[in-house]
């Protein structure tokens, strides 16, 4: 196989997976959902891959899907219940590594949904890296998705 012919293979291959990426960052898997038809937030998760030589972090996201779009994670509090809190500073991606934006951790909150998170749509999102800038993604919906993909599977916590 050729270079042009390999190279074609690549890009097509990264179309398949859902995949998109700008600079060193790569966003890989990326998929929306809502607890039930009726709820008013929603939540995105995919993993975030730098392959950079240089660390760098994920500020923002915005979409027209919901009236406020914000970086979350789920803490501890003092009761020993999860709690989902917006992340100050942003969400770190260390310069060769990966950061999974999943349940039960950091992930990107849609809060005052505009219509209902139906499965099979898709989401415009635009993540703001700090050094990378702006990368659009296509985020699309599967609410059939297993709870424990990429995700906390023991909810004896919560």
């Amino acid at each position: 196989m050729s270079l042009k012919s390999t190279l074609l293979a690549a890009v097509a291959a990264l179309g398949l997976t859902g995949a998109a990426s700008a600079a060193d960052i790569m966003v890989m898997d990326p998929y929306a959902r809502s607890a039930t038809a009726t709820s008013v937030t929603g939540a995105a998760f995919m993993t975030l891959m730098n392959h950079g030589d240089q660390d760098d972090t994920l500020i923002a996201a915005q979409s027209d899907v919901a009236e406020r779009v914000e970086l979350h994670t789920h803490i501890e509090n003092e009761q020993g219940v999860m709690q989902m809190r917006e992340i100050e500073g942003g969400i770190p991606v260390q310069a060769g590594g990966e950061h999974a934006l999943k349940r039960g951790g950091d992930h990107v909150m849609f809060m005052g949904l505009k219509a209902p998170l139906k499965d099979g749509d898709i989401i415009p999102l635009v993540l703001t890296f700090e050094k990378a800038g702006d990368i659009e993604v296509d985020v699309p919906v599967d609410l059939s998705r297993k709870a424990d993909h990429g995700g906390m599977s023991d909810h004896s916590k919560m």
